[in-house]
């Protein structure tokens, strides 16, 4: 992932930021298989007390053939096999430079992106087993669920049925191997034009006022 030299997005505990993020959005998964790169936008589970980086879990339907091109390319071997990036977005927003103080004082500004990331590089594998992905499935539908009124639990539903359910899914672990996060939040600019980012972006939607949240709690 590209860092600018000043090093001011970099975060400091990215396994962390992955852990926030995991709960509240899901991943982009990429992988590459015979006919080039693949993406599926999935719900993840991260344990972070396997291995020196932690394992994502998650699944696909059945009917996806990303997983398919996951085994492949694993059988295959070579260079790549069984790669995996799944990024994680958090909020995100359009910075206008009319809200920057130095856009009064010098007029030297420009507009800019602002965002938040993990990308997660890791070695992939397949389960099929579904003694694996029931308790997978449950793991997730009570992470979403906690704090409903009237939460929904896997075993509202007959067990016949969920088991057949299961087989329409392929699950998926990942094991990762490195992490890249990255906090671009105006920490390269002066506290003033900071203070009117944050003030332009607490006006907008609740994406944006989720980045100005972001924003200050990366105050420089």
């Amino acid at each position: 992932m590209y860092q600018p030299a000043h090093r001011k997005f970099e975060v400091e505990d990215p396994a962390a930021l992955l852990a926030e993020l995991c709960a509240a959005v899901p991943a982009t998964l990429v992988t590459h298989g015979p006919d080039g790169f693949r993406a599926s936008i999935l719900p993840m589970l991260f344990d972070t007390d396997e291995g020196p980086h932690g394992a994502l879990r998650g699944h696909l339907a059945r009917g996806n053939p990303q997983w398919r091109e996951i085994e492949a390319s694993i059988a295959a071997g070579g260079d790549g096999a069984g790669e995996a990036l799944a990024i994680f977005d958090g909020p995100d927003a359009y910075i206008s430079p009319a809200w920057y103080e130095e856009k009064r004082l010098t007029g030297k500004v420009v507009p800019t992106w602002s965002y938040v990331t993990v990308q997660a590089h890791a070695t992939i594998t397949t389960v099929h087993d579904p003694d694996w992905l029931i308790p997978h499935v449950a793991r997730l539908v009570a992470r979403h669920e906690a704090g409903r009124p009237d939460p929904w639990a896997l075993t509202d539903a007959p067990v016949d049925y969920i088991r057949s359910q299961a087989g329409a899914i392929v699950g998926l672990e990942l094991h990762v191997t490195r992490l890249e996060a990255k906090a671009k939040l105006s920490q390269n600019r002066s506290a003033a034009d900071v203070e009117g980012a944050i003030d332009g972006l607490a006006g907008g939607s609740p994406r944006e006022r989720e980045l100005a949240n972001a924003m200050r709690r990366h105050r420089p």
